[in-house]
């Protein structure tokens, strides 16, 4: 089978969030598109620049995890999706410890809690979500070991 190129992976990723938004109101492709861009920035590979592509697909049921076992992708493109998604009721560090232990997610999440925690972003929130997805991005930087928000 022959894989997706990252733009095939970059065109479905905006079909299948077409219409939606971000906490912000923002067209939601804005977010895949800077997560991707980050990715790419920190040095990361075509698999993981796919990955940040498709990263909120399958939590979001933009995409099935069916669609993803069969995907044209690679094993490791497969695996830092999965390792991206959120489990129902999951707990933080159970979910950093699987993007831990899978090759390539933490920069994969690195990117996207980096766009997730721009300032420009939560400034149009109101405050009581503001310093709650400030504190939860924060959380999630600590338990990945990661810096700061720019990072």
């Amino acid at each position: 089978m022959t894989q997706l190129t990252l733009t095939e992976v970059e065109a479905l990723a905006r079909a299948v969030h077409e219409g939606q938004k971000d906490k912000a109101g923002r067209p939601y492709a804005e977010h895949l598109a800077a997560v991707a861009a980050g990715v790419r920035a920190r040095g990361g590979d075509p698999e993981q620049i796919a990955a940040a592509w498709l990263h909120d697909s399958v939590e979001d049921d933009a995409l099935s995890r069916q669609w993803l076992e069969r995907a044209a992708l690679t094993a490791r493109t497969k695996a830092i999706v999965d390792a991206l998604t959120k489990r129902p009721r999951e707990q933080p560090e159970e979910y950093a410890r699987r993007i831990l232990a899978t090759e390539g997610a933490r920069l994969v999440k690195e990117a996207d809690l980096a766009h997730n925690a721009d300032p420009e972003r939560l400034a149009v929130l109101d405050e009581p979500t503001r310093k709650r997805l400030t504190e939860k991005y924060a959380r999630m930087r600590a338990l990945l070991g990661l810096a700061g928000p720019g990072s």
